[in-house]
């Protein structure tokens, strides 16, 4: 019994195999997968299958499949996530037993979860793909016969019926694709044509791809660039340009020649890889980025970034396994260490205490901790000889802990440090997560938190390495005994291999812990806000977390209770974060490369009965990177808080809170932090904005000249009351959404009149003294003091004395020049340019030249006598 055909269907597969049975095995069993349903009694072996599920409501979806016999059948559910068919009543005392189902039965209506769709339109001719599409509403099929080559069956408003609409292409398809946006059908043609249609217009195509010079065998729409594949019977893929119908691109794939081809052509767009399969090979074509102008610190992707204190130092790391050492004040590179584990990639740092002494810890499952020269004194054996994920080290006063790729924490005790090598020990406290810990932090004297997959804080105590408490966004439970910490039944509970969530998905179910994808609530960052001295008392917020889908969630770890949690980031998946030592700012990053900074100062400082939603205050909102922001750092250097990111892009980036410019470190033109930061002081009394997100207009990030620019962002209004006239604005082009609409007008006519030379004035009472921001917002101009009176000169007093014109007869004449024969007092001659001695000497040699040859010709003459 060959299999045939496999789709996944929720958290199930789906086999087709040449006995005409479908089965369904189920993907959430430990062990083995067992078949929960097996579909029996069809007419034809299914040759293809499509699954569609509804992304708003996962409970309806439609698994679609042709057969060799020309029918195309589907079958709608309504309830998937709970069951795909009814149970016998026998089947709930073994719930491992396959339930049996026949096509019969599904035809009959007994099953009321479900019911079928089908047609025969294509009479006989094998059914080479078949598809839903959710936005036509229409099941789409198509065959390589020549008549009824494409068949568009639509569901009417009963939806349990169809009505059809054909395509005839000449020699048949092999396959097409359907783009919603554009609303065309691409064709892959017998014919060596790439067909464009309109899903309405059944008459002829509205476009024709020309170009390839055998069959064409899979098409696929790039949707984001309005673009197609296609590969054709040669190994030939081209790249199309829809709107201009040309060939954009030609690569010649080299697969072995043969005959007997079954291909497979699968294009994921998120992350721009194109896989194919030619028989047994499988090809892989990934999309490079296009040549950017961008200055780069490293030459592979940035994984984390430091800042020490002591020395005014940023130290940053690498995939490529190198550490680099850049001056805070300059931007210039110190020095870096190549090689650190080898070729493995460095996923997190730290620095000890004293920041004296750098860990870098690495995929090889090793961390190092290194001496500012490059020595190193240890290496700790995290992952015992196997490779790792590391995700973060916290080193404490006794022990250093290590997290990121299982359920439990990894120590390391001081007192052991005397070998080069050091072997970890055994946690005390055990396992208490049910997902992999990414993230921990630490609050003296002894409370410690770690974070997991699943979205659960963990509560220790340090010194007992003992856990007492669980937190987390939709419950909290208390840990009194190994009995309580059994898992209960989560979705998506247990080992993740991926530290990093992926993007939002749909909610799986309802009135139960299942309701949250699996990823959506990871906690990826854990920062305690130990500047809050005063919350033991008031019982405001001492700690923040953020990860999963964008949120940044604020707890009371005293009180065990979720007190304000916020859409930081949208639709970016994953975020991270970091605050400053006052705990007034916080930062958030996300997988776009946007950074964006909140005033948290006085945000839930007291402790409330009902959950915050509301965020506080956006302070900016810009992308200094075009990728993802691996790590983030915040720190003060002259009075200025300053903000360091570093990115997959291989940048790391500088600037402050108040809306200075990006810097990037290495680039060629070495920025003065003196000169940079000449910024006025925030106004504390700045207005609470309601303001969550804001449209931003995105500019290059660097000129030709790797010089610094302005980036725009969102510029808080500053006022202090709504009588007074004291306004600071920030020359942008973006205007706060969360302003009222008539204060915004105010706003409009202040900076208007600013742009026309109109100076604000502070307070009529006050001297004048005036404040610009923007270009010139270093200056401060004053009231002119007045100028002594000056005498005026001379010239000015009387300029008749010094300007009228003389009469010409008083004009003195110029004398004439002598000639030069009556100055030349003799001629110049070789007598008077020359010594007699050399003269002479000269004379002799003539005369005795002449008497030479003179001899010389009296021989000859002689000779011929």
């Amino acid at each position: 019994m060959g299999k045939d055909e496999v789709k996944k269907t929720d958290q199930r597969i789906a086999v087709a195999f040449t006995s005409k049975e479908i089965c369904f095995y189920d993907l959430l069993s430990k062990g083995e997968f067992p078949c929960q349903y097996k579909l029996q009694g069809l007419k034809g072996t299914p040759i293809c299958m499509e699954y569609w599920y509804d992304p708003l409501d996962a409970n309806e979806s439609v698994l679609s499949f042709g057969d060799i016999t020309g029918k195309v059948q589907a079958i709608a559910f309504t309830a998937a996530l709970i069951s795909l068919f009814e149970r016998p009543a026998g089947a709930h005392e073994d719930e491992e037993a396959t339930v049996t189902i026949s096509w019969a039965e599904l035809l009959s209506g007994y099953h009321k979860c479900c019911y079928t769709l089908e047609h025969n339109l294509h009479h006989g001719d094998w059914v080479r793909q078949v598809t839903y599409n959710a936005s036509l509403d229409a099941i789409i099929s198509s065959t390589t016969s020549n008549t009824n080559t494409v068949v568009l069956a639509w569901r009417e408003k009963s939806r349990k019926h169809l009505k059809m609409t054909s395509f005839n292409v000449a020699e048949g398809i092999h396959a097409f694709d359907y783009h919603s946006q554009l609303n065309l059908i691409a064709t892959a043609g017998i014919n060596n044509k790439v067909c464009l249609w309109n899903p309405y217009v059944v008459s002829k195509p509205v476009g024709v791809l020309w170009g390839h010079s055998a069959s064409v065998i899979a098409v696929q729409f790039f949707a984001a660039r309005k673009q197609l594949f296609s590969f054709s019977k040669d190994k030939v893929l081209r790249l199309w340009d829809i709107q201009h119908q040309l060939s954009i691109q030609r690569i010649a794939c080299s697969f072995p020649k043969s005959q007997d081809l079954r291909c497979l052509f699968h294009f994921d767009e998120a992350h721009g890889r194109l896989f194919i399969s030619f028989n047994n090979q499988l090809a892989l074509l990934a999309m490079k980025s296009e040549a950017s102008t961008r200055v780069k610190s490293h030459k592979t992707a940035v994984t984390c970034v430091l800042y020490n204190s002591v020395l005014k130092q940023v130290i940053s790391s690498d995939v490529g396994s190198t550490v680099s050492f850049w001056r805070i004040d300059t931007g210039q590179k110190i020095k870096q260490f190549t090689g650190c584990h080898g070729n493995a990639e460095i996923s997190t740092m730290a620095l000890d205490a004293n920041e004296t002494r750098l860990l870098t810890g690495s995929t090889d499952g090793t961390i190092k901790v290194w001496d500012f020269s490059g020595y190193c004194h240890h290496t700790l054996n995290v992952g015992r000889e196997g490779a790792v994920d590391i995700s973060q080290i916290l080193v404490l006063k006794k022990t250093i802990l290590v997290t990121g790729w299982e359920r439990a924490i990894t120590v390391f005790r001081l007192q052991n440090f005397n070998h080069f090598f050091i072997q970890p020990e055994k946690w005390k406290g055990g396992i208490e997560h049910r997902g992999d810990i990414l993230c921990a932090a630490f609050l003296p004297p002894q409370t410690l938190v770690t974070g997991s997959y699943d979205g659960e804080i963990v509560l220790w105590n340090n010194s007992t390495e003992k856990a007492h408490y669980v937190l987390h966004p939709d419950y909290q439970r208390l840990l009194k005994s190994k009995s309580d910490t059994e898992p209960q039944k989560l979705l998506g509970a247990g080992r993740s291999r991926s530290p990093r969530p992926g993007p939002n998905q749909a909610a799986l179910g309802a009135h139960s812990l299942e309701t949250h994808t699996e990823g959506n609530d990871a906690v990826v960052g854990l920062h305690f806000l130990e500047a809050r001295k005063t919350t033991a008392k008031t019982g405001g917020a001492n700690l923040v977390s953020c990860g999963g889908s964008g949120y940044v969630r604020f707890w009371d770890t005293r009180k065990k209770q979720l007190l304000a949690e916020f859409l930081a980031h949208g639709g970016v998946g994953s975020i991270i974060m970091s605050t400053d030592k006052s705990n007034q700012y916080l930062a958030t990053g996300d997988l776009d490369g946007r950074l964006k900074i909140w005033d948290i100062e006085e945000y839930c400082l007291n402790s409330s009965k009902s959950k915050i939603t509301q965020a506080p205050t956006l302070i900016r909102s810009f992308r200094p990177h075009e990728d993802q922001i691996s790590s983030l750092e915040m720190c003060k250097l002259g009075g200025h808080l300053l903000i360091i990111s570093s990115s997959a892009d291989c940048s790391i980036c500088v600037t402050d809170v108040c809306g200075a410019s990006v810097w990037i470190f290495g680039q060629a033109k070495h920025w003065q932090t003196e000169n940079w930061f000449s910024l006025p002081k925030r106004d504390t009394n700045l207005m609470k904005s309601d303001i969550q997100e804001e449209s931003i207009r995105e500019i290059p990030l660097l000129s030709k000249k790797e010089s610094w620019l302005d980036l725009p962002e969102h510029s808080l209004l500053d006022k202090k009351n709504k009588d007074d006239t004291t306004f600071n604005v920030r020359p942008s082009e973006v205007i706060n959404l969360g302003i009222k609409y008539k204060e915004r007008n105010i706003f409009r006519k202040k900076t208007h009149n600013l742009y026309n030379g109109k100076v604000m004035q502070k307070s009529p009472a006050s001297p004048k003294t005036y404040c610009y921001e923007g270009t010139f917002r270093s200056l401060s101009i004053g009231a002119l003091k007045e100028l002594p009176e000056v005498k005026k000169p001379a010239f000015l007093l009387d300029p008749e004395t010094y300007f009228r014109e003389k009469p010409e007869e008083e004009c003195s004449q110029i004398p004439e020049l002598p000639l030069l024969s009556e100055t030349l007092k003799a001629v110049f001659d070789e007598k008077n340019l020359f010594p007699k001695e050399i003269l002479d000497r000269e004379r002799r040699a003539k005369q005795l030249c002449q008497e030479t040859s003179s001899e010389v010709k009296i021989k000859r003459n002689k000779k011929q006598l």
